[in-house]
C-alpha cells in the first residue's frame, strides 16, 4: 500500500514561519506530480502549489513570493515552506501525490491525512 504521512504544522503568529512535509511510503514505481492544497472552513479546498517531478513549480496568486514548494525524490518527499504567514492562510493543509505503485502501469492520487495550520495573535 501506499500512503503520505505529514508533518510541521502547528500555531504560529502573523509574519511567522514554519515548514511542512509530506513523506510517501510504500510500494511504489514512480511520482510524478506532488503538491498541497489547503481547506479552510466553509470554503473549498484550493490548490496552493504544486511541483512536477523535473522541479517545475506552480503557486497560486495568494502565496507567490511567501511560500516555496520543494522535493526530495530520492525521499519522495515533498516540503512547503511557508513565511510571512497571515490569518487567511489559515486552514488544514492537505498534500497529493500522482503515484504509480508497483504493480501498475497508471498513476493515481493520493492523500495525506492532512495537518492544522493557524496564524493567530
Amino acid at each position: 500500500q501506499v500512503q503520505l504521512v505529514e508533518s510541521g504544522g502547528g500555531l504560529v503568529q502573523p509574519g511567522g514561519s514554519l515548514r511542512l512535509s509530506c513523506a510517501a511510503s510504500g510500494s511504489i514505481f514512480s511520482i510524478n506530480l506532488m503538491g498541497w492544497y489547503r481547506q479552510a472552513p466553509g470554503m473549498e479546498r484550493e490548490l496552493v502549489a504544486a511541483i512536477a517531478s523535473g522541479g517545475n513549480t506552480h503557486y497560486v496568486d495568494s502565496v507567490k513570493g511567501r511560500f516555496t514548494i520543494s522535493r526530495d525524490n530520492a525521499k519522495n518527499t515533498v516540503y512547503l515552506q511557508m513565511n510571512n504567514l497571515k490569518p487567511e492562510d489559515t486552514a488544514v493543509y492537505y498534500c497529493k501525490a500522482e503515484v504509480r505503485p508497483t504493480s501498475f502501469f497508471s498513476f493515481f492520487d493520493y492523500w495525506g491525512q492532512g495537518t492544522q495550520v493557524t496564524v493567530s495573535s
